[in-house]
């Protein structure tokens, strides 16, 4: 901001609690706390959050969601029009070679993968639905409102947040159209922010949430939605794989997902803890639409969208404490997914759901503002989902020591087991797995043929990503000489292959200036770089609300 701009003067609005982030956990807090109140005859004042230009627009997952949450949340979510129309109706599980596949028999598919009873489902309708259903309660929602800052009491406890400033350019400086960010208040605020939340980061820093937790794990998920030809297509079926096209010390797995109206969905979900900087997540995703089990049911398509996003992993051995003064953390934020299952829509729910309850108990009885809740951490371990989460500990950190097949054999034993067998850990940070370009093999990727796999921009076109021109870049430096004196020299800038939307880009190196160019109206908010940058010098803060990607379907 410009040294003669005046004082910026910010209105604020006061709540009960305020809940930042409109996904399935946020949604979750929000619904349950207003139920609770209306059960009681208690009047609560409840504001929700969300970045995205519309509820649902940032939202992306493959998605089976098993509906135990959504079952004791809303019973009767079938009679209100729920978008859950593909039940599972089979499952296959596929170990890929770079020809063909070894597909296991179904009682080899470890219980945790079996998906009776689950839905194929686009979540962004999905999350879409259950903000009409918080309209309907009288929840206030505010889409296209960002969270950029947390306010703080003088005893250091959480104030509220504050929305971004809109209106400044690159430079900084106030453009006409500038309107200050909006303060808001509240008794208690719930983060629901998703995977690598900017406001859930500083404060695991801020108080040490995670000084008894190992190391959090991530990985960047890609998804594209086809429509197939009908002979090719088979609502209800799910495909697991793993192995080919990812190479050795390369884990994560791919997954295809048929719903209805000659839909298929698919993707691949790369673990970061990769150590060659060449790699690129996003070619080794088009590759993998090669393999003869993709390219049958995928020839003579058409792909009508694309999308990417970053995944918390590290489970029960990852989670830090869920509380503090004036504050709780929910679903991703916190990291609640269940990696073994391949899904976080349930538990994340069932996390804001008890959240909810913990904050309603809490003010009902009247009690104090600001306090630490935690009795929230205590019941969310104590729940169905936090059991879930301890009975698969070991899930990651055995395909990271493993392998694919030995640290598949282990989990699938372990899981039979009920979780059983002694506990693996994995507490070195993804970033600091990168090993420099000096040790590693370059990889070389084929051209894309345009029927089946694709480059970058038109891939981007697909995930609608808009942000106003001429804004202040949200893709930040900590120190801009460390993008060429380290990132550049040592690691062969892996920020430009890591993205899955070329945002990062080396120029003027054919004039012996080679210079770090942000392409930030690219950026689809998927936080990898956030992550797996080797010096944690690129820090991802929220842009003016309403930016970014705009997911249909997906």
């Amino acid at each position: 901001m410009s040294d003669t701009a005046p004082e910026i003067q910010r209105e604020s609005m006061e709540y009960d609690v305020v809940i930042v982030g409109g996904g399935p956990a946020g949604m979750s807090t929000a619904i349950r706390l207003k139920q609770l109140a209306d059960e009681q005859g208690k009047e609560l004042s409840i504001c929700l959050l969300e970045k995205s230009a519309e509820v649902g627009a940032h939202i992306l997952s493959g998605a089976v969601i098993e509906p135990r949450a959504l079952n004791e949340l809303i019973p009767n979510w079938a009679d209100l029009g729920a978008p859950l129309s593909t039940p599972v109706k089979r499952d296959e599980l596929h170990m890929f070679n770079e020809s063909g596949s070894t597909k296991f028999p179904g009682f080899m598919i470890p219980p945790s993968m079996h998906n009776k009873g689950n839905y194929i489902v686009s979540l962004s309708n999905v999350v879409k639905w259950l903000g009409e259903q918080a309209e309907a309660l009288g929840i206030e929602i505010y889409p296209g409102f960002a969270a950029a800052e947390v306010l703080y009491h003088e005893d250091g406890s959480i104030k509220g947040v504050a929305t971004p400033n809109n209106g400044v350019d690159a430079e900084g400086n106030r453009k006409p159209s500038f309107e200050p960010g909006m303060e808001l208040h509240a008794k208690y605020t719930v983060f629901a922010e998703g995977s690598r939340g900017q406001l859930g980061r500083e404060l695991m820093a801020k108080f040490d949430l995670n000084a008894d937790a190992d190391a959090q794990h991530y990985g960047i998920g890609f998804k594209e939605l086809w429509e197939v030809n009908p002979d090719k297509h088979e609502a209800g079926k799910v495909v697991h794989g793993s192995g080919w096209p990812l190479s050795k010390g390369v884990t994560g797995g791919s997954f295809l997902y048929h719903l209805n109206d000659n839909l298929v969905t698919l993707g691949i979900i790369i673990d970061l803890n990769y150590s060659n900087p060449y790699l690129s997540p996003f070619d080794e995703f088009q590759r993998m639409k090669h393999h003869p089990e993709f390219a049958k049911v995928l020839e003579g398509g058409k792909r009508l969208g694309y999308g990417a996003r970053a995944i918390t992993k590290g489970g029960w051995n990852a989670l830090g404490k869920l509380s503090l003064p004036g504050g709780l953390l929910v679903g991703c934020d916190a990291g609640t997914l269940n990696f073994a299952k391949i899904k976080g829509t349930h538990t994340a729910m069932k996390s804001g759901m008890i959240a909810a309850e913990v904050l309603f108990e809490h003010l009902s009885t009247g009690g104090e503002a600001g306090q630490t809740l935690s009795q929230y951490d205590t019941a969310f371990r104590a729940s169905w989902a936090g059991k879930e989460l301890k009975k698969s500990r070991s899930f990651g950190p055995a395909l990271h020591k493993f392998g694919a097949w030995l640290g598949g054999t282990y989990n699938y034993i372990d899981q039979i087991l009920g979780g059983r067998l002694p506990t693996l850990r994995d507490d070195t940070p993804d970033h600091a797995q990168l090993k420099k370009a000096a040790e590693c093999e370059k990889i070389s990727y084929p051209k894309p043929d345009g029927k089946l796999s694709f480059d970058k921009p038109s891939s981007v076109f697909l995930s609608n990503t808009y942000h106003e021109e001429d804004i202040y870049c949200h893709l930040t430096l900590k120190d801009p000489s460390v993008a060429i004196e380290v990132n550049y020299k040592e690691y062969a800038s892996p920020e430009q292959r890591y993205c899955p939307a070329g945002v990062y880009e080396i120029v003027g190196e054919e004039q012996g200036n080679p210079k770090l160019q942000i392409n930030g109206q690219n950026c689809i908010h998927c936080k990898t770089c956030d992550i797996k940058d080797p010096t944690q010098n690129i820090v991802w803060i929220a842009p003016e609300g309403g930016g970014g990607p705009s997911y249909s379907k997906m």
